[in-house]
């Protein structure tokens, strides 16, 4: 049988990331949303697995899309979390290694903030806007992701996202996504970022 995904516990308490995250949104986005994705990617390991033992038929096409998306919000959602903070210093800016980095490949830290907060305010329909590291040319590159498609990030590791689905502000924002964007930068953990960028650069 094949292994199954699980829905990690939150890093931190459901009203932690308050006033910029509130707790009713946090909890229905964790615990409704999030779950669904690890749900759907699972269907689809048991309809994979159910078709090799002959059990079903299925279509071979739609499954492997199914999982792939089911996995992009799984995976994604999962970095988001980390990737945000309520402990004293967060948000702010970077400083060490991943400040040097950040000026060295976008010019400043407000010139990548500008470009970041502009990429995922302008995400067409529903996705994310995410940083990644390039390993082939050892540089800093931002991306919007449509849905939860991972398609292009092949081997480029993700070390910040932002959900810019309307489930992850409308509660609060409602359908400001430029505010939620703004207010976001707020709770960032640039602590997981750095460790992520570093794991990444080995």
């Amino acid at each position: 049988m094949a292994k199954r995904y699980e829905l990690p516990a939150l890093p931190y308490a459901y009203n932690a990331l308050e006033p910029y995250l509130s707790e009713q949104m946090l909890k229905l986005h964790h615990d409704k949303h999030h779950l669904a994705y690890v749900n759907g990617a699972n269907a689809a390991l048991d309809k994979l697995e159910k078709a090799r033992t002959g059990e079903m038929q299925m279509d071979l096409r739609a499954t492997l899309r199914d999982l792939s998306f089911n996995y992009g919000g799984h995976f994604l959602h999962s970095l988001f979390w980390m990737n945000m903070a309520h402990a004293k210093g967060v948000g702010g800016m970077p400083s060490g290694s991943l400040e040097d980095k950040i000026n060295s490949d976008f010019g400043s830290f407000e010139k990548f903030k500008q470009q970041f907060s502009d990429a995922a305010k302008t995400v067409e329909g529903s996705g994310w806007g995410v940083l990644q590291y390039d390993r082939l040319t050892d540089q800093l590159l931002m991306a919007q992701v449509e849905k939860h498609s991972l398609l292009h990030l092949v081997n480029m590791p993700v070390l910040l996202c932002i959900d810019v689905w309307e489930h992850a502000y409308y509660l609060q924002y409602q359908n400001d996504r430029a505010k939620f964007v703004d207010a976001w930068w707020n709770i960032v953990n640039w602590d997981d970022v750095a460790k992520r960028l570093e794991s990444s650069m080995k």
